[in-house]
């Protein structure tokens, strides 16, 4: 903590940060009306971070009160008993049983085979590796100031997706599912992919990347893989460019094209008309076997001979 560094005391509601939302949805200060402003404070970049997490956690707290109330999903608790996904009550809900609390330590393997145990440990190692690359990418002056609880089978961005697709998407009567993943959740499909490939193939119709971080090469996607995000897969990234303007690409997976705005927060928000036009196209071409045409553009980029 810097001298001149005010106390992490933050208020526990959104009047407290003086912000509300208007009625377009959107976060804006109550006093002066503008949008959110990180650099609250000069020079007080961890404060100001600090400050943004705190808000965060508020704002979680009310999208997850809109799901519900609004849009009639249901909370459903994970392993421990932390954090929550939410599933739509219609007819392909899948009733869950409330899990019991059992600690279970994560090196508690002695029933699994060598070579499965092996496998993990390499894949925990190479999650580890890649999560703390990703931190110091997105903040290199982030403080780790509280204890990491490990979370059965829920311990890692990669890990949760893999366990909501077995115990969810996976046993869901869905047959056109479709993913939005943002920034470091798209390195987490990746490995989901790499994890499930043939039922992930089976099962999403297609997939929207919005200023993802993955890297097939890093992460070892195989050829396979390559080619199923080559034809069902879009990145949107930030730029200057006009929306949906290709963006060059050195990586041999997605099509790459502008979200329309060079914030990279902002990304998911100013694409979700594009996104949700090539879900639409992606549905009607898997009915009548044709590919949605944002992948068959003439300016899409040809990695084949990468």
């Amino acid at each position: 903590m810097k001298k001149d560094e005010p106390p992490l005391d933050f208020p526990d509601t959104l009047e407290g940060f003086e912000y509300a939302f208007n009625e377009k949805g959107q976060l804006r200060h109550i006093k002066t009306g503008e949008p959110f402003v990180f650099n609250y404070r000069e020079d007080l970049h961890r404060w100001n971070q600090k400050r943004y997490e705190a808000l965060g956690e508020i704002i979680t707290k009310y999208v997850y009160e809109l799901l519900e109330k609004d849009c009639n999903l249901k909370k459903i608790s994970i392993p421990e008993g932390y954090g929550v996904i939410v599933l739509n009550p219609n007819e392909n809900y899948i009733e869950v049983e409330k899990p019991k609390i059992h600690v279970q330590s994560s090196s508690d393997s002695s029933d699994e085979p060598a070579e499965k145990r092996e496998r993990k440990d390499k894949v925990s190692k190479e999650t580890k590796k890649r999560r703390d690359f990703y931190e110091k990418y997105r903040n290199p002056q982030r403080e780790k100031e509280m204890m990491q609880l490990y979370i059965r089978e829920n311990g890692s961005p990669e890990e949760h997706a893999i366990y909501v697709w077995d115990h969810f998407i996976a046993q869901s009567a869905a047959e056109n599912v479709f993913f939005v993943a943002h920034s470091y959740g798209g390195l987490a499909f990746v490995e989901l992919m790499i994890q499930r490939e043939a039922d992930v193939k089976s099962k999403v119709t297609a997939v929207a990347l919005t200023d993802s971080v993955h890297n097939v090469w890093h992460q070892e996607a195989g050829k396979t893989i390559r080619e199923w995000m080559r034809e069902n897969c879009c990145n949107w990234v930030s730029s200057s460019e006009p929306l949906d303007t290709s963006v060059e690409s050195m990586l041999p997976d997605c099509p790459r094209v502008s979200a329309g705005t060079d914030r990279h927060e902002l990304t998911s928000w100013k694409s979700f008309p594009s996104i949700f036009k090539f879900f639409t196209e992606a549905s009607e071409a898997k009915t009548s076997s044709l590919k949605p045409a944002l992948t068959r553009r003439s300016h899409r980029i040809k990695h084949e001979e990468l």
